[in-house]
């Protein structure tokens, strides 16, 4: 796509976005870029949104960009950086558990769907897939239903990361942030059991033995979807 000219303003709005994405992983909202870049009205933000995404420097989902406004991206042209084509390789369920196809499938290679971040985001990161969220047990880390969640593939994460966890047993994925405790009836302490903890005071953890847990990754930043 040919490269239009932008105004002064325009301009200024495109390096803003590019620099929140960079720093947080999704992007401003309308009020945040009136703010940011001192614009009378967030009508006339959304006007000038409509003006780049026609100009070829964002991509936005849904009805309408001030209803939508962390669902923008900035396009390649659009990045000095240069952005990434990260594979979106299914759905996790931040909520209680959901089935998927089969955990040897979550391969990058064989997804359609891709999604374009900026190289910073990833910060040279191997092995980073994209996955849709579904549910809403995440939301007190900032992880809502129909967000994206950025992930790099481990099998090993830190107490307290928020991971995608394979569930042998049941042959489920959720999203969940992962404690190991220890076996209190065990002289030595050992790792008794995982505790898969929600972000929602509303909702219980899951138990589960280690043996029956497979960690298939780590999230690295969430890509915000309001509706």
């Amino acid at each position: 796509m040919e490269r239009q000219e932008l105004t002064p303003k325009q301009r200024e709005m495109v390096e803003f976005i590019r620099r929140f994405l960079d720093e947080r992983g999704y992007p401003p909202s309308v009020r945040d870029i009136r703010d940011e870049c001192r614009m009378s009205s967030t009508s006339v933000v959304a006007y000038n949104l409509e003006i780049l995404k026609n100009k070829g420097y964002l991509e936005k989902k849904g009805p309408g960009i001030p209803r939508v406004s962390r669902g923008i991206r900035l396009t390649a042209h659009s990045l000095s950086g240069g952005t990434l084509a990260v594979p979106v390789i299914g759905l996790i369920a931040a909520g209680q558990p959901i089935p998927v196809p089969d955990a040897d499938t979550w391969d990058t290679t064989a997804s359609a769907e891709t999604i374009g971040v900026t190289a910073d985001l990833t910060r040279g990161r191997k092995d980073v897939y994209a996955l849709k969220v579904k549910g809403q047990s995440m939301i007190d880390a900032l992880i809502n239903d129909g967000d994206t969640v950025l992930m790099q593939y481990t099998n090993v994460v830190e107490n307290g990361e928020t991971a995608a966890v394979w569930l042998k047993d049941r042959k489920e994925a959720t999203l969940k942030k992962v404690y190991y405790e220890p076996d209190r009836d065990s002289p030595a302490g050992g790792r008794g059991r995982i505790r898969l903890q929600p972000a929602n005071t509303q909702m219980e953890p899951i138990l589960v033995r280690p043996e029956d847990v497979e960690i298939q990754g780590k999230v690295i930043a969430v890509i915000r979807q309001l509706a």
